[in-house]
C-alpha cells in the first residue's frame, strides 16, 4: 500500500522535484517553504520560480509556509533541507512527525554527524530513513528516467515509501544500509570539489579517472568503519552519485571546483550562488570524522585545505600526487 498523503520539508530545487515526483506517483502532496512570502508566490504561480524555474506544481502540490498544516494527515515526511540547518529546522516542527526520509546529503560542521545522527538527536525513536542517489532536480522533475535508494526504515515502511514514490521513470531500491548510503552521499560531494578542480586546472581526464577512483577507495574505508557495506558503495548511492556529481556540469560542487581550479576565490564564488553548495561545510567535517574514526582521507583533506585557504589546486594536486607508492588495495 503506497502513501496516500506526503510532506516535503523544504521547498529547494529538490525538495520541489521531489514534491512533483511524489504527486507524479498519485500523492497528495504538501510543500513547506520557510518564508511564507515565497509559499504564497509558489502557490500562486504554481512554480518554484527561484530554484526550479520552468516545472510546474501539479494541482496536488499545496505549498504553505505554516509547520502543523505541512504535516497535517502526512503519512510520510521528505525532509530536504541542508544537513547543517537540519536541526534548527525541526524546532519549528511539531514534536509529532510521521516517518521521514532524509533527502539531504553531508555531516554536520557541530557534531560531525550524518543527516540521521542529526535527526536522532533531535527526534529519538522516529522511524527513518534517507533517500539518496544520482539524481539532478531538474531531471527528476521533468519525467527524465532515474534511480535512488531508500535506505533504512523498517522494511514495511520502506516499502510503503517506495510504493508513494515510484513511477516507471523513477526507479527506487530498498535496502538496510543507511549508514553506507549516507557516507557516500555526503563525500561525493567533496570529491566532486576535486573532481571540478582538476578539470578547471586543465589537468585532464586521466587526472580525473584516477581521482574518482581513488575517491570511492576513501568513501569505502571511511564507510565500513562507521558499520556501513562495501556493496553500498559500490551501487547507486556510492559509485552512482559520485560519477554523476563528478561529470554533470549540472553539479554545484563540480562546478565550484571548477572555477577553483580556474584560480577563482571560494567568496566570489559562493556570492553568486542562491542555493547551498554542501561540499564546502562537509569537507572539513567529513575530514574530522575520519580522523575520529582513524581513516585516512587524503582527497578530502586536499580538498578542506584549499577550501580554507591552505593550498591552493596545484599545490594539492602534487601533494597527491607525491604521497609514497603503495598497493591499490590500500
Amino acid at each position: 500500500m503506497s502513501m496516500r498523503r506526503i510532506a516535503v520539508i523544504g521547498a529547494g530545487a529538490w525538495g520541489t522535484a521531489l514534491a512533483i515526483q511524489a504527486a507524479r506517483a498519485g500523492a497528495a502532496v504538501t510543500l513547506w517553504a520557510r518564508d511564507p512570502a515565497r509559499a504564497a508566490a509558489m502557490q500562486a504561480a504554481r512554480e518554484n520560480a527561484a530554484h526550479l524555474p520552468g516545472h510546474r506544481l501539479p494541482e496536488a502540490i499545496a505549498v504553505t509556509a505554516d509547520p502543523a498544516t505541512t504535516l497535517a494527515g502526512a503519512e510520510l515526511a521528505l525532509l530536504v533541507v541542508p544537513a547543517q540547518h537540519m536541526a534548527r529546522v525541526l524546532e519549528g516542527f511539531p514534536a509529532a512527525l510521521p516517518p521521514v526520509l532524509v533527502a539531504a546529503k553531508g555531516v554536520t560542521a557541530e557534531g560531525h554527524r550524518l543527516p540521521l545522527e542529526t535527526l536522532a538527536l533531535v527526534r529519538p525513536g522516529l522511524p527513518a530513513g534517507v533517500l539518496t542517489g544520482p539524481n539532478f532536480a531538474a531531471e527528476v522533475a521533468a519525467g527524465l528516467p532515474a534511480a535512488a535508494v531508500v535506505a533504512g526504515l523498517p522494511p514495511a515502511l520502506r516499502e510503503q515509501a517506495i510504493a508513494g514514490l515510484a513511477t516507471a521513470a523513477f526507479r527506487l531500491y530498498g535496502q538496510d544500509d543507511a549508514v553506507g548510503a549516507q557516507v557516500g552521499g555526503a563525500a561525493k560531494n567533496v570529491i566532486a570539489i576535486a573532481a571540478g578542480a582538476v578539470m578547471g586546472a586543465g589537468l585532464g581526464e586521466n587526472a580525473r579517472a584516477a581521482l574518482v577512483t581513488r575517491g570511492i577507495a576513501e568513501i569505502g574505508r571511511l564507510a565500513l568503519a562507521l558499520g556501513g557495506r562495501a556493496e553500498t558503495v559500490a551501487g547507486l548511492s556510492g559509485l552512482g552519485d559520485l560519477l554523476l556529481t563528478c561529470t554533470g556540469p549540472g553539479s554545484r560542487n563540480f562546478s565550484l571546483g571548477f572555477a577553483l581550479g580556474q584560480g577563482r576565490h571560494l567568496a566570489d564564488i559562493l556570492a553568486e550562488r542562491n542555493s547551498v553548495t554542501e561540499g564546502v561545510a562537509t569537507a572539513p567535517a567529513l575530514l574530522a570524522r575520519a580522523h575520529a574514526e582513524g581513516v585516512e582521507m587524503p582527497i578530502a583533506a586536499a580538498v578542506a585545505a584549499v577550501l580554507a585557504g591552505e593550498a591552493d589546486v596545484a599545490g594539492a594536486v602534487t601533494q597527491l600526487m607525491t604521497r609514497p607508492l603503495r598497493h591499490e588495495g590500500g
